[in-house]
């Protein structure tokens, strides 16, 4: 059992990959002997499958108590540049770890609408989990870009091979809009281990030592932090650089879009959680406005401009732009409960926005167009589908005992504290998120039923069904017993914003009273007090001075 502890994060992270090469050695799988992908299929599913059982196994034995990073596997992988093989996972990365085994086990079940290249599709598949754990375990720097880069792709081929007749210009916009802030990012990490180096003459990407060992002027913490802010901006995405995201989502193949909606976009919030605030907690707190303005923005845009869709998946893709500005307003919050309610909405996006992406699959499959125009009525003619539409509506405008509701109500009770104006129009969002969700459903499950054009389209099939129906039990579950999950969160949310707190104080002490080259040390932080804007507590800087 101590074998297995000591690298169940490993078995995690290479389980994926693993099944991806064995999509191109076993003798079963290779086309002549598999025409059908049935093989393929089957093996790939069963990757999942054990990824997902060995994640479960994680939260069962995780120490739901501590706010510490657990499972702490550290290797050395390239010496000469001090760089580290280091993953943990600690309660704000637990949930999108299973989040993200969960989402490519039903993905790999609704494949079955790719009928060309299915090895490759599923291979990329894979591989690309196989960068999102890693990305969310790393606790090296290189290794977290690493991961970071890998991601993009799989996914490059994913839209680029299966996906729909603009594939190409979408998948060059993604891959440029996405490299960019990548390269700025890789450039920042440079020179913050180089600081180090300069200041302790020993080379390192180790997150901790970074953030712990690392002095900064407050110049260039926002030179640095503008860096790290771009790529995670991109990703997220954050209004103005969200134009990428609608021509990816509707030119990906269904499964690309869940993936990319349900995970992907999640992986520039938790970068700033992560890596940009704890590395620059004063340049955090200076942008902190800024970025709650551009966050208000893209939730009022996002509604807006998906209310005046006539593309159902590139409605559902404008959504996604309002719903994470939630949670970028969560961040920029400042506090545990605005904090809480940004992973929570994280969780909750990736279940609704992913379940809507698939029941938009269902219809394309079936009648190979997105057009809201083209449907009406299918209530009469598609009740199970309706039925289920209807939940995933209803968590995606955040109705009470819905997994939605619970989210938005943390994010936007906890952003009142600092930013009331603003929070006051993000109030906005969830009015629009009705109409726009509302006058979706009205328009294609209600009214009049074209018989000529949808007279030979059928229900839900089974395999749909049992695609579906776990995200329906996450969207009950989520909405009426929310504490397991942000009881669960807690400590590390609490020790993610005493981190930041305590490294602000010891820079801003080592600014105005030590000499130049000084570094804060654990005495330092341990003079500093540390004050939560919430007022929900107090944690002692001490532990974050531990050597590692």
């Amino acid at each position: 059992m101590s074998l297995l502890n000591d690298n169940l994060l490993t078995l995690i992270v290479f389980t994926p990959l693993l099944g991806a090469l064995l999509l191109y050695v076993l003798p079963g799988c290779r086309p002549e002997g598999d025409r059908h992908g049935e093989s393929v299929r089957f093996v790939a599913l069963i990757a999942t499958l054990v990824t997902f059982v060995l994640s479960a196994l994680l939260l069962a034995v995780f120490d739901t108590s501590s706010g510490e990073m657990q499972f702490v596997t550290t290797k050395v992988w390239v010496s000469s540049i001090g760089a580290s093989y280091k993953l943990g996972v600690d309660g704000i990365s637990l949930f999108l770890v299973m989040l993200t085994t969960l989402l490519m086990v039903l993905v790999m079940i609704a494949s079955t609408s790719i009928h060309q290249r299915v090895r490759g599709y599923l291979a990329s598949m894979l591989i690309l989990e196989t960068a999102i754990l890693g990305t969310l375990f790393a606790l090296d720097a290189l290794l977290f870009y690493f991961f970071w880069e890998l991601m993009l792709a799989p996914m490059y081929f994913i839209i680029g091979i299966w996906g729909g007749k603009r594939r190409i210009y979408a998948t060059l916009k993604f891959v440029l809009y996405t490299v960019v802030g990548s390269v700025l990012m890789l450039v920042a990490i440079l020179f913050v281990v180089w600081r180090f180096y300069d200041q302790h003459h020993v080379v390192t990407f180790l997150i901790s030592q970074l953030i712990e060992g690392t002095t900064l002027s407050r110049s260039e913490e926002i030179w640095l932090f503008a860096a790290f802010a771009l790529a995670f901006g991109i990703k997220v995405p954050i209004f103005p650089f969200h134009t990428w995201l609608p021509d990816a989502h509707v030119e990906a193949p269904t499964g690309g879009s869940v993936i990319l909606a349900g995970v992907l976009l999640k992986m520039g919030l938790y970068g700033f959680i992560r890596l940009a605030y704890p590395l620059f907690p004063r340049a955090a707190e200076m942008f902190a406005p800024y970025l709650a303005v551009l966050a208000v923005i893209g939730v009022v845009y996002g509604s807006l401009v998906a209310w005046a869709q006539s593309d159902i998946k590139k409605l559902v893709a404008y959504s996604s732009v309002a719903h994470l500005g939630y949670c970028v307003l969560g961040l920029a919050a400042f506090n545990v409960m605005a904090t809480s309610g940004a992973l929570y909405q994280m969780l909750n996006h990736g279940v609704s926005t992913g379940a809507l992406f698939l029941l938009v699959g269902v219809l394309y499959d079936r009648k190979h167009t997105r057009a809201i125009a083209d449907y009406g009525g299918l209530a009469q003619k598609v009740p199970c589908f309706a039925a289920l539409f209807l939940i995933f509506t209803l968590s995606s405008i955040a109705v009470p005992l819905t997994n939605g509701f619970v989210g938005e109500f943390l994010i936007l009770s906890g952003a009142f504290a600092g930013y009331p104006q603003l929070t006051t129009v993000a109030l906005l969002g969830v009015v629009l998120g009705a109409v726009y969700m509302l006058s979706l459903y009205k328009r294609t499950v209600f009214g009049d039923f074209d018989e000529k054009k949808n007279g030979d389209l059928t229900d839900l099939t089974s395999r749909e069904r049992y695609t579906l129906f776990p995200l329906v039990a996450l969207v009950f579950v989520m909405g009426i017993f929310p504490g397991p999950f942000l009881s669960t969160m807690r400590p590390s949310v609490e020790t993610f914003l005493a981190k930041v707190e305590s490294v602000r104080k010891v820079r801003t002490l080592a600014d105005t009273e030590a000499p130049i080259g000084h570094v804060g040390t654990s005495a330092d932080a341990a003079a500093l007090p540390v004050v939560w804007r919430s007022g929900l507590g107090s944690v002692s800087p001490n532990q974050f001075y531990r050597g590692e």
